[in-house]
């Protein structure tokens, strides 16, 4: 696959999972999500997972 076909896969996996969880953000937030280079390789449970790591980090529930 070409570079551009990946970042798009997992732009798409990104806001798929990114809509499941807004309910857990307070009212009004502003969260920016950066998929590194690596995220092109993690499958859509990976990402998940990531993806609820660091928003658990985010919201203060995990150590730093």
């Amino acid at each position: 696959m070409g570079v551009a076909v990946v970042r798009n896969q997992v732009k798409r996996r990104l806001r798929h999972l990114v809509r499941d969880r807004l309910t857990e953000l307070p009212p009004g937030s502003l969260v920016v999500v950066r998929a590194l280079p690596g995220a092109g390789d993690a499958d859509h449970a990976q990402l998940a997972r990531d993806l609820d790591a660091a928003l658990q980090r985010l919201l203060g529930g995990g150590a730093r």
